[in-house]
C-alpha cells in the first residue's frame, strides 16, 4: 500500500486557491495579462498566482478581489490562504524564536484531542519523552537548525503534555519502531531512564503500546513520524517542516497505514521483552 507524500496536501489547498483566483479572473472576462495590468503588477506574477506556484499576500489578494470587482470575497480568500500557510512549517521558521512556543501549541492541541494515534520511526513520542531524554534531543535539534537556545523551557513544556496520560478522556495508541529503542538518540543513563519510562506507562488505561519488531514481515513499509488527532487531522514530521494533513482523503491513508502497522506490531509481555533487551544491551 501507498501514501500520499505529506506535503502534498498542502500544495493540493495552495492550487485550490489558485483556482479560486483564477475563476474570480475569468468570471470578470480578463486575460491574465489584462488583470495584471489593473493590479499593477508584471504578468508573471499572475501566471506564479494562478499555478500555485506561490502563494499570494493578503495584499495581493485584496488587490486581485478588486480588479475582478469581486471584494466581498477577499476576507474568506486571505484566511484560506493563511490556512494554507499553516499547513506546511519549516521547523527553522517555527523555532525561530527558540522551541518552547511550539511545545506549547503542542500542549493545546493534545488537550483538545481525544483519540491521538501515533507512529514513530526515530525517537519515543514527545508526550512519552523523560526530561533527560527529551533535554539531550533539543539540544541536538537547537545546534542542528541554529535557532535560539531555550531548551529548559522547551523540556518543560514538552513534558507537560505527559498529563493527559493520567486524564480522562484522552486516549493514546502509540506504535513504535524496534530502532527506536536502538538509536542511542542520548547517553546511557539518559536512554535507560526513557526506557523505565515507556514500561511504567504501558499498564496505563489510556496508553496502548506496542512495538513493531525487526523481524516482523513488513505490509507497510517504515514512514517518518506521525500523529492522527482524532480522525480530523494528521500531523507529519519531517527533517525540515511540520505538516498539517487535513483532506479527508489524505488523513484517511494515514488512519490505514497506521492499521497496517498495528497489525505487525507486538504488544503486551513481547513489547516489554524488547524494551528490556535494548535496555540490556546499554550495559
Amino acid at each position: 500500500m501507498t501514501t500520499a507524500s505529506p506535503s502534498s496536501s498542502a500544495q493540493g489547498a495552495r492550487e485550490a486557491l489558485a483556482v479560486r483566483l483564477t475563476h474570480l479572473r475569468k468570471d470578470a472576462g480578463f486575460t491574465g495579462k489584462e488583470l495584471s495590468a489593473r493590479c499593477g503588477w508584471h504578468p508573471a506574477k499572475t501566471t506564479r498566482i494562478q499555478k500555485g506556484a506561490v502563494l499570494p499576500s493578503d495584499a495581493d489578494i485584496r488587490t486581485w478581489c478588486s480588479a475582478c470587482g469581486a471584494d466581498d470575497q477577499a476576507d474568506d480568500l486571505i484566511a484560506t490562504a493563511r490556512a494554507v500557510d499553516s499547513m506546511y512549517m519549516e521547523w527553522r521558521r517555527l523555532h525561530q524564536g527558540g522551541m518552547r512556543q511550539v511545545q506549547q501549541d503542542w500542549y493545546a492541541l493534545h488537550e483538545q484531542t481525544r483519540h491521538c494515534r501515533v507512529y514513530v520511526s526515530s525517537l519515543p513520542p514527545g508526550f512519552l519523552q523523560t526530561p533527560a531524554f527529551a533535554t539531550a534531543l533539543m539540544e541536538q535539534i537547537t545546534r542542528f537548525q541554529g535557532t535560539p537556545d531555550d531548551v529548559a523551557e522547551a523540556v518543560a513544556a514538552r513534558v507537560a503534555r505527559s498529563r493527559f496520560l493520567y486524564e480522562g478522556g484522552h486516549r493514546y495508541v502509540v506504535l513504535l519502531e524496534e530502532s527506536v529503542l536502538r538509536y542511542r538518540t542520548a547517553g546511557p543513563e539518559a536512554m535507560r531512564g526513557q526506557f523505565r519510562h515507556l514500561l511504567a506507562v504501558m499498564p496505563l488505561a489510556s496508553v496502548s503500546l506496542g512495538i513493531i519488531p525487526f523481524t516482523a514481515q513488513r505490509t507497510v513499509w517504515p514512514l517518518e513520524a506521525f500523529y492522527v488527532h482524532d480522525d480530523t487531522m494528521a500531523v507529519v514530521e519531517t527533517l525540515t517542516a511540520e505538516i498539517k494533513v487535513t483532506q479527508p482523503r489524505e488523513v484517511a491513508d494515514y488512519a490505514k497505514a497506521f492499521a497496517g502497522l498495528a497489525e505487525m506490531a507486538v504488544y503486551g509481555d513481547a513489547a516489554r521483552a524488547l524494551i528490556e533487551a535494548a535496555m540490556d544491551a546499554l550495559e
